[in-house]
């Protein structure tokens, strides 16, 4: 057989299975668009997002232009042009928001308008987010915390506050793999975030408006006390701020987290709670139920539950994204139409990948898709209509079919949304299945109507008893949370996952949960490569943040030790999350294979048969010139939060301000001397963007600092 017609004999192929499986061609378009979107956060600079789009539109002509081509070129074709669509709309985005961010750190007193305030209790702080007057030398959009005992009463949207502030330039990754608040910032159009210092004077009170989402979550937490109250609150208006972080952490490693963040489910329940409700009154009325369509009425009142929800929550993207989903739903419904469906899963992604499509690159958006996809398709498969289907049998035989259909679909979630937890959060819990089997009805069926059942009878003063139950039942899910999370082996942990590992294996998910003949099941060899990739990828031996001030080195038992003892706690959790030490990290001055003073510190860490000597300095105090030369040629690597001398010449890598300024976080793995830095030389607007330069602060009196004051201030 000729060259010819093997290839006729490929496309022949090709064509009829690509014809079985037609109907799922269109599921395809948000993943290849969103695969453009991804392709631009990933290529580092204009040249490959140009040449990226070219190649896509290249492709998708040729398909066009192909004579008599099949269902093959099309499909091609489009998918080829959705991806440059993708890219090209993530870069105009990011081009569309520009706006300048903060050069320096710097102390500012300013006149700004309040635009958001956020309670946030169980910090004791109140976020604003504030709009300075008058001051081209600071940004157009700033976010500051305030102590609560330092904010005036009755601040709401519109006033205008008078009130220093310290401020700092958003945040790049501190480590590689930790969280890009830069990023997150630039697409938010916030310039600086920081503190607001007492006093604080309102210059102008805001309009005197009824904020319903603030004056509930406040009564709502004046029922139940502690963090049951918060959660109520959360359910209710999307507010998460009175959840101590004992309880979030707790939520979060039991892999329940998903319920504080109002989404699918909470829309959902609305949702239908409005509908039956609806329904039920109705139908009361013989007249109504004979001359209406209640369906239809019925899932109007829904929508419009539906999008009120949604704006009394605050209206952020993924409760925005479950909207519409909701919203599709319901369409599909009065159409007679089936109503959930891989289709909608996809609409819904290109809605929000067309609307936001910056939100691809947070685990929101990963999060909530991947569990709506894997639930979907699964409920879709033959196998499963034909285990779980309903039929006529017993009690007992359906509630264990329930219970079944329950438990594997919960396996299922926990299976999809681990890679992606285990890529943006570096843990993830392994008793989610069976901690959500409990959690996911107790607050659907129990605390969610019984809340609203509450806040209904407090408009007739009635609504105590009923806010006790609530409280008890918001004890239980937490009780739960703690003992999910407190139990052996409860989080798996991983230190920074490679990113094409994280590809291969959502590639490899999606080809299994899209198609559906047997071809499906070849997705299954990259997402095993890119599991056994990630597995097999060795923790870092040494983290350096990206101001030289922290580090964090692993010791010869393999745990973690951190330079400075009194480093804060998000500083403690992000090395140990980075490192992927979930048992925690103890103090480098504390292990027998360091030599520490108050200013230096040296380590010797043994990796692959060889002696890494680190040192390091743990102070602002300058250490004698003789002395510090002496430590650098002694040492493979030199750390320092300062500018070091240029005779200090380590035997192997110089981490001094200068040298972190271009890199960024370090991470090093002694075995194969690996590096891997948080700062590359990507061409993304919020690497290099633009600032304005605020004053120092002797400047605002007309004065200049003298050299030594202006040193002091720098350094």
């Amino acid at each position: 057989m000729g060259v010819r017609q093997r290839f006729a004999q490929a496309r022949d192929g090709l064509e009829r299975w690509l014809e079985a499986e037609r109907e799922q061609l269109a599921l395809w378009l948000p993943v290849l668009f969103g695969a453009g979107i991804t392709a631009w956060f990933v290529l580092p600079d204009v040249a490959r997002w140009i040449a990226a789009m070219l190649g896509g539109l290249a492709m998708g002509m040729a398909g066009l232009a192909i004579p008599g081509g099949g269902r093959a070129s099309r499909a091609a074709a489009i998918g080829a042009l959705a991806f440059t669509l993708g890219c090209g709309l993530i870069w105009w985005r990011a081009e569309r928001v520009a706006a300048p961010v903060l050069a320096r750190p710097a102390l500012a007193s300013l006149d700004a308008q309040v635009a958001r305030v956020e309670q946030l209790p169980a910090r004791a702080i109140v976020r604003l987010t504030l709009l300075p007057m008058g001051r081209s030398d600071l940004p157009a959009k700033i976010r500051v915390n305030v102590a609560e005992g330092d904010m005036p009463a009755g601040v709401t949207n519109g006033a205008v506050l008078r009130l220093r502030t310290r401020l700092m330039p958003p945040a790049e990754p501190a480590v590689p793999g930790a969280y890009d608040f830069a990023r997150v910032a630039w697409f938010a159009g916030l310039g600086a975030t920081g503190k607001g210092l007492a006093p604080i004077e309102v210059v102008r009170p805001g309009v005197a408006t009824s904020d319903l989402r603030a004056r509930l979550s406040a009564h709502i937490e004046s029922r139940i006390a502690g963090s049951g109250g918060g959660i109520a609150s959360a359910l209710a208006t999307g507010d998460q701020g009175a959840i101590s972080e004992d309880d979030s952490d707790a939520m979060r490693r039991s892999g329940l987290a998903h319920l504080l963040s109002v989404s699918g489910l909470h829309v959902t329940a609305v949702t239908a709670a409005a509908m039956l409700v609806v329904l039920r009154l109705l139908a009361l009325s013989p007249i109504l139920a004979l001359r209406w369509r209640l369906p239809l009425v019925a899932a109007g009142a829904g929508a419009l539950a539906a999008i009120g929800y949604t704006l009394l929550t605050g209206a952020e993207v993924p409760t925005i994204r479950s909207c519409v989903a909701a919203l599709i739903v319901l369409l599909a419904l009065t159409l007679g139409r089936e109503a959930i469906t891989l289709r909608l899963v996809a609409t819904g992604a290109l809605i929000v990948l067309l609307l936001w499509p910056e939100a691809l690159a947070g685990p929101s958006f990963q999060l909530s898709f991947a569990a709506v996809t894997a639930i979907v398709a699964l409920h879709e498969s033959p196998a499963m209509r034909r285990w779980f289907g309903k039929r006529e049998e017993g009690r007992l035989r359906r509630f264990g079919r329930g219970l079944g259909s329950l438990l594997l679909t919960g396996i299922a979630v926990e299976l999809a949304l681990m890679p992606i937890a285990l890529f943006h959060f570096h843990q993830t819990g392994l008793y989610g299945a069976l901690a959500n089997i409990v959690a996911i009805p107790l607050t659907t069926f129990v605390i969610m109507p019984l809340e609203a059942l509450a806040l209904a009878l407090d408009a007739a003063g009635a609504g105590a008893p009923v806010w006790w139950l609530t409280g008890k039942a918001l004890a239980l899910l937490l009780g739960l949370a703690h003992a999910a999370a407190s139990a052996p082996g409860a989080v798996a942990a991983l230190p920074a996952m490679p990113g094409g590992a994280y590809g291969l294996m959502v590639g490899g998910g999606l080809w299994i949960a899209l198609w559906r003949t047997g071809m499906r099941w070849l997705g299954a060899a990259p997402l095993v490569a890119g599991a056994v990739w990630a597995l097999f990828t060795p923790p870092p031996d040494l983290l350096v943040t990206g101001d030289g001030r922290h580090l964090a080195v692993r010791t010869a038992n393999g745990q973690m030790a951190l330079l400075r003892d009194r480093a804060g706690d998000y500083v403690r959790s992000m090395l140990s999350e980075n490192s992927g030490a979930d048992d925690g990290l103890t103090d480098l001055a504390s292990i027998p294979e360091a030599r520490c003073s108050a200013d230096l510190c040296l380590v010797d860490a043994i990796s692959g048969g060889r002696r890494w000597r680190v040192a390091a300095t743990r102070s602002a105090y300058l250490v004698a010139w003789r002395e510090m030369v002496a430590l650098c040629k002694d040492a493979d690597i030199v750390v320092s939060e300062r500018r070091l001398p240029p005779s200090c010449t380590p035997r192997w890598l110089k981490l001094d301000r200068p040298t972190l300024a271009r890199t960024g976080g370090v991470a090093i793995t002694f075995a194969t001397a690996g590096v891997t830095t948080s700062r590359g030389n990507g061409q993304h607007p919020w690497r290099n963007p633009p600032t304005v330069q605020p004053p120092y602060p002797q400047e605002r009196a007309g004065r200049r600092p003298d050299t030594k004051s202006l040193s002091a201030y720098r350094h």
